[in-house]
C-alpha cells in the first residue's frame, strides 16, 4: 500500500505546485498567501508519504484529497483534478491493502510449507 499511496501523493505534490502558479496569475490572492497555503499542502503530501502505514496516515490523506477538491474555488480546474486524485487515492488504499493481504498470505504459506530435503 505504501508504494501506491506514496506515488499518488508525489503526483499531488506537483499538481499543487502547478496550481499555485496558476492561482498566482488568476486570483486576487497575494503571492505570499498562495505559496503559504500551497506550501503547507505540498509539505503535507511529502510528510504523508512516510506516514501511510502509521495510524491516521490514510485519514490525513483523505483530508488532503478534500482540500485538493476544495481548492477548485480558487482554480476551477482543481475540482476535476482533485476528483481524479481522490479516485487515485481510493484505488491506492483499496488495492494496496489487497496486495498487502496477498503478500501476507503468501509469506504465511511459505513459512508453513515443508522444506524440501537437500539432494546430497
Amino acid at each position: 500500500m505504501r508504494t501506491l499511496c506514496a506515488s499518488t501523493l508525489i503526483g499531488e505534490f506537483f499538481v499543487i505546485g502547478f496550481a499555485a502558479l496558476v492561482a498566482m496569475q488568476t486570483s486576487d490572492l497575494s503571492t505570499a498567501t498562495v505559496w503559504t497555503v500551497s506550501g503547507i499542502a505540498m509539505l503535507l503530501s511529502l510528510v504523508l508519504c512516510g506516514m501511510i502505514s502509521r495510524p491516521g496516515g490514510v485519514a490525513l490523506g483523505w483530508v488532503l484529497q478534500i482540500a485538493l477538491i476544495a481548492s477548485g474555488v480558487i482554480v476551477p480546474t482543481m475540482y476535476f483534478l482533485g476528483a481524479v486524485f481522490a479516485a487515485l487515492w481510493w484505488a491506492s488504499v483499496h488495492f494496496g491493502r489487497k496486495i498487502d493481504e496477498a503478500k501476507a498470505r503468501w509469506a504465511a504459506q511459505a513459512a508453513t510449507a515443508p522444506s524440501e530435503p537437500d539432494p546430497a
